[in-house]
């Protein structure tokens, strides 16, 4: 019978039966259409006594012979016992339960030929067959594996704890720190109660606080260090950028740059060391430049910059980069000093970094390693064998003589320099060679400064930013992260870097982006080098020398104008040459006194028109002159105004706020009338209230008149302008612009 039969025969819907027969197990499918028909007479006979149906069975076909005995009658029956049994109908016993009714039918074997029955009684006496033994197994392994899951999902904890230490900003909330911590959140609600502090998931809470939750948490955390401030950024003032609490610096790899002459052996020396020395475990050695790369000694790392020479260790540190922390000066014990030599060693000086000399090609039948000592004690370096503090190692390229000393005296000078970094912070790099790839887009090979530089992390590289998508160190392995003082290639810069741009890495794109924007905002507004500029760093207590790159023509000149220059100096200023030497200023004096914040004098030589464009591109002041004496009065008038001046202040004129328009966090936009002297685009004081109390300060940064930009606004001239102030400026105050001057004693 149709099930849609049955739901007519009780006037229901096919819908409403399916419903009913969802409350008893008649054995019937949601998928089932048709019902055996003395099913479909027990299903009416139930929702119809369960509804108080009526329903005519014998319009449906159905015999009453099948109908239920009345209770009355049945009772007739039971007391007829002697009625034949086997005439006798089979009496039906209601439900005790209306609730449920389970309707048994009769399964037999008739029909079933019995070859087959002998057939499926033999495979249950020989057991299943290896087909149906690994169905079986498949499908008690996939069993498992569902009920596997469905535990772990159902114990498994929300948050994994995390390993090792965590950085942890000045303020976090309850949630951030859960989440860096891998704890859940109410275990870190209930530490906070514990110790007296009553904070929801959304409240902050300061680092002191974090840490006491987090040490009986049993994690382990550290103060994470603020963003990096944009001004040592764009000075690419690395000594402010890596500053730390002592508790959290290790020890970390020297980084060692090797200088010296063109021929003397430098290259081979590098060569030497890379062939014996490279990192254990990096087989196939060095397979691509990098500009620099690992060697281990004793058990311990030291990173070597393969640079062209002082050239490129000049141009990195005229843009700040101070990453060295030991040079080794090559010289040969055939020819000993030469002209490029000094300035190698005038360069490292002025860097303040260690220097270790090595005196190479002592395997020639010509070499005089005495000869050259005498030769460096000349210019300041008195080797340690001769009473002096430099030390000097005697080695050959080609013979590997002397190359392990070389490496001990490295890490010597290493541990008495006590080196040390943060791997547990954004990292800070430096970039020490650049350029565009085909295939990977630009290019950088950095050397890490401190921190840990990861995969995917967001960065702001001088003029660019990006995201670190690939790291290959020089043996070509691919790192996910390296720790302070490693060299590796990275891809994902948005633009080709320079050489000695610091790479600062930030807590995510967008700030990386806003770092970016910044430094270029600052960029544009800074004022090229000068000796106005040399004049005011001075006397601000950023520098305290006045360095002097000096080239003349003559050995004569040379010598007299360094003993006049250094008579020059006073208690507040000194004059220092930081390089000397006869012939024309070129590119890398040039760049010299660009890192040193230094001027350039040339006495009766001449400038070549590259050499102009270079120190015009890096601000640097070429002086040339002809007569003897004036550059000694253009350096002593200049170093007379480096003495720390007196600070005056002048107070311009003074502004009534006549309407604030718009406030955005610091910044507001203001109109208002000046009632006394001039408004400029300077400092301002803010006064309130009757009794002229000063409540604040802040800085007009632009001033408009009607829909024009002014420079000045004077008296009775109303004007708008933009301003930064704390506390925000309200109708009704009274601005007091004034100037401060530096004025000389």
């Amino acid at each position: 019978m149709r099930l849609v039969q049955v739901a007519k025969a009780l006037g229901m819907t096919g819908q409403q039966l399916r419903k009913e027969l969802e409350t008893v197990d008649f054995g019937i499918k949601p998928t089932d259409r048709e019902i055996p028909d003395n099913l479909a007479q027990g299903v009416i006979r139930f929702v119809a006594r369960k509804h108080n149906i009526e329903v005519d069975m014998d319009a449906l076909g159905f015999s009453l012979d099948d109908e239920e005995v009345p209770k009355a009658e049945s009772e007739e029956t039971e007391s007829e016992e002697t009625e034949d049994a086997s005439s006798a109908k089979p009496k039906k016993i209601e439900p005790k339960s209306k609730e449920s009714l389970n309707v048994l039918r009769k399964l037999t074997l008739d029909d079933v030929p019995k070859e087959a029955i002998k057939k499926e009684q033999e495979k249950l006496d020989d057991g299943p067959s290896k087909e149906e033994k690994a169905e079986i197994e498949r499908e008690e392994k996939a069993l498992e594996k569902v009920q596997k899951k469905k535990n772990d999902t159902k114990h498994q904890e929300q948050i994994k704890k995390k390993e090792g230490v965590v950085l942890v900003p000045e303020q976090i909330t309850v949630k951030e720190f859960a989440e860096k911590a891998g704890v859940q959140v109410p275990v870190v609600v209930q530490a906070l109660m514990k110790n007296g502090v009553m904070a929801t998931i959304t409240q902050t809470i300061d680092f002191d606080t974090a840490a006491i939750v987090a040490s009986e948490l049993n994690v382990e955390v550290q103060k994470e260090q603020s963003s990096a401030d944009v001004e040592h950024l764009l000075s690419r003032n690395l000594e402010e950028l890596l500053k730390d609490e002592p508790e959290n610096l290790e020890e970390r790899s020297p980084v060692v740059v090797v200088m010296g002459h063109v021929d003397h052996g430098k290259t081979a020396i590098l060569d030497a060391i890379r062939e014996t020395n490279v990192v254990a475990g990096e087989a196939g050695g060095i397979t691509q430049h990098i500009g620099a790369y690992q060697v281990e000694h004793n058990k311990k790392r030291i990173t070597f910059l393969d640079t062209p020479g002082h050239e490129a260790f000049t141009s990195m540190r005229a843009r700040g980069a101070q990453i060295t922390d030991i040079a080794i000066i090559v010289v040969s014990a055939e020819e000993g000093v030469m002209p490029t030599t000094v300035e190698a060693i005038d360069h490292a000086k002025d860097a303040g970094v260690p220097i270790l000399v090595a005196i190479n090609k002592i395997d020639r039948p010509n070499a005089d390693p005495d000869k050259v000592k005498g030769e460096l004690a000349g210019h300041g370096l008195q080797p340690e064998d001769w009473g002096g503090s430099t030390p000097v190692v005697h080695c050959s390229a080609v013979t590997k003589q002397g190359i392990d000393e070389l490496l001990d005296h490295v890490l010597l000078l290493a541990e008495l320099a006590e080196l040390k970094g943060n791997p547990n912070r954004h990292a800070v790099a430096t970039v020490i060679e650049s350029h565009l790839d085909s295939s990977l887009g630009p290019l950088a090979s950095v050397v890490v400064n401190t921190g840990t530089l990861k995969k995917g992390d967001a960065f702001v590289c001088g003029g660019t930013t990006g995201k670190v998508r690939t790291m290959i160190d020089a043996a070509g392995k691919r790192h996910d992260a390296v720790g302070v003082s490693a060299p590796v290639r990275v891809s994902g810069f948005s633009d080709v870097p320079a050489v000695g741009d610091i790479l600062q890495v930030a807590s995510s794109e967008k700030e990386a982006r806003d770092m970016l924007e910044t430094l270029r905002e600052m960029e544009e507004s800074r004022k090229k080098r000068s000796f106005a500029d040399l004049v005011s760093r001075l006397s601000e207590g950023k520098l305290t020398q006045l360095k002097v790159v000096l080239k003349a023509d003559t050995q004569g000149s040379l010598e007299a104008l360094q003993e006049a220059l250094a008579k020059l100096s006073t208690e507040e200023v000194a004059v220092k040459v930081i390089h000397a030497g006869i012939g024309r200023v070129t590119e890398t004096d040039v760049m010299m006194a660009a890192a040193s914040d230094g001027v350039c004098v040339a006495f009766h030589v001449g400038v070549a028109p590259e050499v102009d464009r270079t120190a015009e591109r890096e601000g640097v002041q070429v002086r040339q002159y002809d007569v003897v004496y004036a550059p000694l009065d253009d350096i002593e008038g200049l170093v007379k105004g480096l003495v720390e001046p007196v600070e005056e202040e002048q107070v311009l004129g003074h502004l009534e706020v006549k309407e604030v328009f718009m406030t955005k966090k610091n910044e507001q936009v203001i109109g208002g009338r000046v009632i006394t002297g001039s408004v400029k685009r300077l400092p301002f004081r803010i006064i309130r209230g009757e009794d002229d109390e000063e409540v604040g300060t802040g800085r007009i940064t632009s001033l408009r008149k009607v829909d024009k930009d002014i420079k000045e606004a004077t008296e009775g001239t109303e004007c708008g302008m933009r301003t930064e102030a704390n506390p925000l400026i309200e109708p009704g105050d009274v601005l007091e612009v004034f100037l401060r001057e530096l004025k000389k004693k």
